[in-house]
């Protein structure tokens, strides 16, 4: 009985362990199907579908006339693990490899065998083949010997970028901008929420050898692409303003510099180039000085005092100014003129004809001395003390002394006067003296006139006016008067022709030299540089009915040259109005001096409809990618045809040559 009682009690303990053990089972079963079941079957789904995102496109940047200034292009790293090639594979095809590589990235084919077989050795398992190819490069080295047997057994690996290029090249780059890792500048920078997009995504599920293929036909969300933006840049005007600006640069070895062209009407900025030059001495756009520099005038605020002492009816064009000898001094600072021995006594429009220093520095003393804030409110009128809101980032703000502030000085008026102690932007400088071509209409400028979504205008940019007028049509007229003679017989006498006519101002200005420490390591007190000088001319043209208006602004020219605004900037002003006047989408001709005014009028009066016909500037494509290049040629609306795989060897179209939508490129690729 003791016996059969063990054997019972030893029984029992097997049947509860094992009721316990069931009832465990089922717990398990029941938290994994009710509990965590969601859990679990989110994880089984996450290793075996997946969201993959769809990238949007972000949108181009083009011209007014339709030529392309940005867009979108993919491009490929490539690199390569060699420890996951097979010692046996690895030598069997290393030369073909090499030879492979070598015909198509240009380096003979010992070099990158003695590349890859130190990078064996080494185990490098991320070894840089190539940097920066096109889509046709990329998918015809992924066809090469080894790295045909792809990541796993090749060691292939390609890391995809999209990059944006600029096919006009580096014309108004600075402008056209920028956002990446940079931040953000020019219009790309204060348009980048318009130009991104929204992504997309797509279900993908997971197939053998770790593939992944779409589960359905269409995509979860649809990709939006970013906006087109249009900007008011016209190809034509850029293309004359550039070069001419570059040209001006390259003769006087000068520092850097910038040009606008402004419609005056409107405020769309046609074209705008920001020079700075390198180290080696070659210009590129290293700044938007244009938006950015905010510097001391010098002589083009002769106009702001000018057109003050006339709107206050203190003083007229005819007001006789003593300029004596050329020279005078207030508290022991010396205001002196340009030329030798002075000009005597001459009329306050010839004053400023001749850019008179000692004249137009009288002239306001006399008549502001004793009250200058009336002298202060008469410039904040004319709107020089604000910004003008264009929508680019980093617009430098004007300074115009205050006489509560601590800063004023016995001489601060005088010095304003001929445009020292205040500092504007060339943007600024162009916007005021736009208004006095504009009947006295302050308009903003701007560089963008249109956001599109395809082929919607989604959003629109007008002119905006920020003042109806700036000062009374009697002093406009007066004023617009000595502007044109400053150019018929004044300090711009140089660039006059009896074939179109120009008016404007000259300015000269000495640079202002910070305290600092010299190479020694000495303290030196902040001063007026004797050797360097900014030089300046802004103007618009015609001079009657004026059409455009413009600024040229060139800092630090050599001494031994040239540095007056006369001598360095004017000319460059001449040379963007008289290919502007003339210049037509056939032929890019300069006038003649021989032409008559009757010929030039009229093509100047056809020249916005000959535009219509002229649609893009062929850019250069030799050595890109024969992918890249077709593409890139087929989104500015040219056919294109091609023999041969590869790079571009050869283009039909030169660079630069002016085509129309529609016509036909020929492209032989190797």
């Amino acid at each position: 009985m003791v016996v059969k009682k063990g054997i019972l009690n030893k029984l029992y303990v097997v049947v509860i362990l094992m009721t316990l053990f069931f009832v465990v089972i089922v717990f398990r079963v029941f938290k994994l199907q009710y509990i965590d079941g969601d859990k679990y079957r989110k994880l089984s789904q996450e290793k075996t579908v997946r969201n993959d995102t769809i990238f949007a496109n972000r949108g181009n940047v083009y011209a007014s006339d339709g030529n392309l200034l940005a867009t979108s292009m993919s491009k490929f790293t490539i690199r390569m693990d060699v420890m996951t090639v097979k010692s046996g594979v690895f030598e069997k095809n290393i030369r073909g490899l090499s030879e492979s590589l070598s015909r198509l990235l240009g380096k003979s084919a010992d070099y990158y065998q003695k590349k890859l077989r130190n990078a064996k050795k080494r185990k490098n398992r991320y070894l840089l083949i190539a940097r920066n190819i096109g889509y046709n490069d990329y998918a015809k080295i992924k066809t090469f010997p080894i790295l045909r047997l792809g990541i796993y057994r090749g060691g292939f690996i390609a890391e995809q970028e999209t990059v944006r290029v600029h096919p006009i090249g580096k014309i108004a780059e600075r402008t056209i901008g920028y956002d990446d890792y940079r931040g953000g500048a020019g219009i790309e920078g204060a348009f980048a929420g318009y130009m991104e997009g929204k992504n997309g995504m797509r279900l993908k599920q997971k197939i053998a050898k770790g593939q992944w293929k779409p589960i359905n036909d269409v995509n979860e969300k649809e990709p939006i692409d970013g906006h087109d933006i249009i900007t008011t840049i016209d190809v034509n005007i850029q293309d004359i303003t550039h070069h001419a600006l570059l040209k001006r640069l390259e003769d006087f070895d000068a520092e850097h510099g910038c040009a606008v062209v402004m419609e005056v009407a409107t405020g769309k900025i046609k074209a705008i180039s920001n020079l700075g030059r390198t180290s080696k001495g070659k210009y590129y756009e290293k700044r938007n000085y244009a938006v950015w520099e905010s510097h001391e005038p010098g002589s083009t605020f002769k106009l702001a005092s000018l057109m003050a002492a006339l709107d206050d009816k203190v003083a007229d064009t005819s007001t006789v100014v003593d300029c004596g000898k050329g020279k005078i001094f207030i508290n022991n600072r010396k205001v002196e003129d340009s030329k030798y021995g002075g000009y005597g006594k001459i009329s306050l429009a010839r004053v400023f004809e001749v850019s008179s220093n000692v004249g137009i520095v009288k002239t306001i003393r006399k008549h502001y001395d004793k009250n200058p804030k009336k002298f202060i409110d008469k410039i904040k009128s004319f709107g020089l003390d604000k910004q003008t809101g264009v929508k680019i980032k980093g617009e430098g703000k004007p300074y115009i002394p205050n006489p509560k502030e601590k800063s004023w000085s016995p001489i601060s008026l005088e010095w304003m006067a001929w445009g020292y102690g205040v500092s504007l932007t060339p943007l600024q400088t162009l916007a005021f003296y736009n208004a006095v071509a504009n009947n006295g209409k302050l308009v903003k400028p701007y560089f963008v006139k249109e956001l599109r979504m395809g082929n919607r205008v989604d959003k629109s940019f007008g002119t905006e006016v920020l003042k109806e007028k700036i000062a009374s049509q009697k002093t406009l007229d007066k004023i617009r008067k000595v502007m044109e003679n400053v150019v018929e017989k004044g300090t711009a006498k140089k660039i006059y022709s009896s074939n179109f006519s120009m008016a404007g101002k000259t300015g000269t200005a000495k640079k202002y030299i910070p305290r600092h420490k010299d190479g020694n390591g000495k303290v030196v007190a902040g001063h007026y540089s004797n050797k360097k000088y900014v030089a300046s001319f802004a103007g618009f043209f015609p001079a009657k009915e004026p059409k455009y208006s413009c600024i040229v602004v060139v800092h630090e020219p050599k001494k031994e040259k040239g540095y007056y605004g006369a001598d360095v900037a004017a000319p460059i002003f001449k040379e963007i109005a008289q290919k502007i006047y003339t210049t037509t989408p056939i032929d890019n001709q300069s006038v003649s001096d021989t032409i008559s005014f009757a010929k030039i009028d009229k093509q100047y009066q056809d020249y916005y409809e000959k535009l219509g016909k002229y649609k893009t500037i062929m850019p250069k494509v030799v050595n890109m990618s024969g992918m890249d290049a077709i593409s890139l040629l087929e989104n500015m609306g040219l056919k294109v045809k091609f023999s041969g795989m590869g790079k571009v060897m050869e283009q039909s179209i030169k660079k630069g040559v002016k085509v129309s939508k529609g016509a036909t490129v020929y492209l032989r690729l190797l």
